[in-house]
């Protein structure tokens, strides 16, 4: 037969190269005759199955049979010093390799070796180490290989180059990015975009390609690499610093459609929020704002405890210059009540912002959670802040000449902004002190009490306030303001929402509980800490206790 033709000169072939390897010892040429024979009865197998179906796709595997033991005694011929030390589990495994690649090149006579095969099954024979150039780089990354062989060849290539190769253009001058498709390919896009905006003299990808890139990379190839995603966001800033209102467009889409849902806290929320409050877009960080953080995943993003204070204070910032003061509060208060063994100054500094937006929504500074750090309430005690709190409110003049003395502190402190937007809040809270003690009073007599020059200015301010629904009362003809209890009014539909929300609450604080409850290295400090107190708040310090004093306030 045609087939046992073959059988017999492909036998031959291995005989006659092995003797031709004169540094092969007698257990590798052992080894390759029984390989021979081992193949042989394989062939014959096959033949003696319905010759007449089989015998084209024989004759093309005993071809490529005998091609490959052929290049397996050429490889030996080629390579005596190096074969000759190899013990015979090496020597299968560099034949194994050498199989693998000749039948995918069989198969494929129209690619190149070392594109790797085609199918995604995870083979990763065509590369048994990895690429020393940009050039080998790029032709992996065009191959279909696995996904996650890719990550980490592009990981053990960054580290061997340190990210220069990466960083370059390909020899002929071609920049590889071209090659590459930011969804098909992005991992390897966000390793050379990262490397670019990292490494000095390189090659600085246009903006287009970064939006382009953030529009449409895969979320799940990225988030593979979550140091490169963070890197990433950081180049794109340092690139755009001479203007960084260019670095809003594509973080904002990075920061989108990077974690699972905007839930998720991820490095690339404080590096967002520091732009947006930098360049003082704080409207394009409200979509960002507005989703309270719920989850928190270390495997999502190399997160680290200063990324939660970060973000939160830079969201307080943004929200306070909106006016959206309940918000603000709420991420001011985030910073400060932050677990930690010991205060960091952010906390310190969200503190003083913390107590300025509470004097301007509710006329007085509240106590911080117990659980907040106890160092924290001193140093704020023994600060100008909490002289100011605790003379809140009085009149303008009285207010102005206290802040004065220390405006230079609140300058460098970046607080003299929102010091002067709790002045102007305090004629407000003085007339709802009056509402407290008086039925009626002339426009006159209540310009003089909070401080106020002309009837029509507390004429303008009572109307605002009444319209803003902040008070209930009413101007006479003469100019006599009447004050009246407000009546909340709610609807049914309020009083279902408010009870959905509650639910809600609930439900996701009880699954949060279980799950910190499963932790063992919340267990362990839960019982070496038992026995500790929580700092508590000082009451002197915020006039838990104190009661109107309109003989000084006046």
């Amino acid at each position: 037969m045609a087939c046992g033709g073959r059988k017999k000169e492909r036998k031959r072939t291995i005989v006659s190269a092995s003797v031709g390897a004169t540094e092969l010892t007698s257990e590798t040429r052992q080894f390759e005759v029984n390989k021979g024979h081992a193949q042989h009865q394989q062939c014959s197998a096959f033949s003696g199955n319905n010759q007449a179906n089989t015998s084209n796709a024989l004759d093309k595997r005993c071809a490529r049979e005998i091609g490959v033991a052929a290049q397996i005694c050429l490889y030996v011929l080629f390579n005596p010093t190096t074969i000759g030390l190899l013990e015979p589990a090496a020597w299968l495994e560099i034949t194994q390799s050498t199989v693998s690649k000749l039948e995918w090149n069989q198969d494929n006579p129209m690619s190149n070796a070392s594109a790797g095969p085609s199918n995604n099954t995870g083979s990763a024979t065509a590369f048994q180490h990895v690429p020393t150039s940009l050039e080998e780089l790029i032709q992996l990354l065009l191959s279909d290989q696995e996904i996650t062989y890719v990550h980490q060849t592009l990981k053990a290539f960054a580290k061997e180059t340190r990210d220069a190769s990466i960083a370059s253009l390909l020899p002929s001058g071609q920049d590889p990015l071209e090659l590459l498709h930011p969804e098909l390919h992005t991992l390897g896009f966000l390793y050379i975009l990262s490397a670019r905006l990292s490494v000095t003299g390189a090659p600085p990808p246009r903006i287009a390609i970064v939006e382009m890139f953030c529009r449409s990379f895969n979320p799940e190839q990225a988030r593979l690499a979550p140091d490169r995603v963070t890197a990433f966001a950081k180049g794109i800033v340092r690139a755009s610093r001479d203007n960084l209102k260019y670095a809003l467009t594509p973080l904002c889409e990075l920061i989108t459609r990077y974690p699972p849902n905007l839930s998720y806290l991820t490095t690339l929320h404080p590096i967002f929020l520091n732009a947006c409050v930098t360049t003082r877009h704080y409207t394009a960080a409200l979509p960002i704002l507005t989703v309270p953080i719920l989850n928190v995943d270390t495997n999502l993003s190399d997160l680290h405890y200063n990324d939660n204070l970060l973000y939160h204070y830079a969201g307080g910032i943004a929200l306070g210059a909106l006016k959206r003061w309940r918000e603000a509060e709420e991420f001011f208060e985030i910073v400060v009540s932050a677990p930690a063994q010991a205060a960091a100054a952010i906390q310190f500094e969200a503190l003083k912002k913390l107590t300025l937006v509470q004097l301007i929504l509710y006329g007085k500074a509240l106590p911080p959670p117990k659980y907040t750090n106890s160092v924290l309430i001193k140093l704020m005690k023994n600060s100008p802040y909490f002289n100011f709190s605790k003379s809140y409110p009085r009149t303008i003049s009285k207010l102005t000449a206290s802040a004065t003395k220390d405006e230079e502190l609140y300058r460098t402190e970046k607080n003299w902004g929102l010091v002067q937007q709790t002045i102007a809040k305090a004629p407000q809270w003085l007339i709802k002190k009056l509402t407290l003690t008086y039925l009626t009073l002339g426009l006159g007599d209540i310009a003089s009490l909070i401080g106020v020059a002309t009837k029509d200015e507390v004429r303008a301010l009572i109307l605002d306030m009444i319209e803003s629904d902040e008070i209930t009362a009413s101007i006479s003809v003469d100019g006599t303001v009447t004050f009246s209890d407000s009546v909340a009014q709610f609807s049914k539909a309020d009083v279902d929402n408010a009870l959905v929300q509650a639910q809600t609450q609930s439900q996701l604080l009880l699954q949060l509980e279980r799950e910190m409850n499963l932790s063992k290295e919340y267990i362990a400090k839960a019982l070496k800490h038992k026995d500790e107190a929580w700092g508590a708040p000082d009451e002197e310090m915020y006039n838990v206790n104190s009661g109107g004093g309109w003989g000084e306030d006046f």
